[in-house]
């Protein structure tokens, strides 16, 4: 009785815990604390993913032009190096463009390496009962990545730098050059795969980015899957297109 009244004599406790912040020390978070964390990897790997499908976009457009001829696909190609003047220096237009790209595409696959590590972490051991198997695209993403990775960096060498490009590389003809890789075996082939790859990581990037950014939900699921369906299957059959013209001899 003594104990339980002096229990009851004490003054209640103040509750003296307080909100931490992500970042910690008191402080609210920053830019660090976001990247550390898993919704910030993955916003990245969003936003920096839609930035790229708009470069898409614009990319195969102005790839079909081919098919207009070599006077239209050249002066086209004159055209992107001299947006903006005269308050833009020649091709400083397209340099900055290629310097966001190269960010754009360097933060995806960080982001994209650091979230599988995370995941692999947190799952040290295999699950005992399996679980219902991915979809194709979902379980070749990894793969697509690393494909789409090795391709730009042929390409870039191929077409802009024209360090590996067959038959001689032309300044200022984009068409010949076009043209010269995809009458060569092994340029179809990596092109084809690598677009084959592109189209399956835009069908289930493009699900996983809307969910990402909070712009899927239940009353949208059916339009974003099938507008994912119908931008993969776009990109891919345009950017295609060039080196089928190519061989068939539609473009020569």
């Amino acid at each position: 009785m003594a104990l339980a009244t002096r229990t009851d004599r004490r003054p209640p406790k103040k509750n003296s815990a307080r909100p931490r912040s992500v970042g910690g020390g008191g402080r609210a978070p920053g830019g660090r604390a976001l990247w550390d964390s898993t919704v910030g990897k993955k916003t990245v790997m969003a936003a920096s993913g839609v930035l790229m499908l708009l470069y898409l976009v614009a990319h195969v457009i102005g790839n079909l032009k081919i098919f207009f001829g070599p006077e239209e696909f050249n002066r086209y190609g004159h055209w992107l190096r001299t947006v903006g003047e005269p308050f833009m220096h020649y091709e400083w237009t397209l340099w900055l463009v290629r310097v966001v790209l190269v960010a754009a595409v360097l933060a995806h696959a960080v982001s994209a390496y650091q979230l599988s590590r995370r995941d692999i972490r947190a799952r040290p051991t295999a699950y005992v009962h399996k679980k219902r198997r991915a979809s194709y695209a979902t379980r070749t993403m990894r793969w697509g990545g690393i494909i789409l990775g090795l391709f730009i960096v042929w390409h870039i060498l191929d077409l802009t730098t024209g360090t590996v490009h067959p038959g001689g590389f032309q300044e200022g003809h984009p068409y010949q050059n076009v043209v010269d890789t995809f009458s060569t075996w092994y340029g179809n082939v990596i092109y084809l795969v690598a677009m084959l790859a592109l189209g399956l990581h835009v069908r289930h990037g493009f699900w996983s980015a809307a969910q990402t950014l909070g712009v899927g939900s239940r009353t949208r699921d059916r339009l974003l899957k099938t507008l994912a369906d119908v931008l993969a299957l776009v990109l891919t059959l345009g950017f295609i297109a060039v080196p089928v013209g190519v061989m068939t001899g539609l473009v020569r």
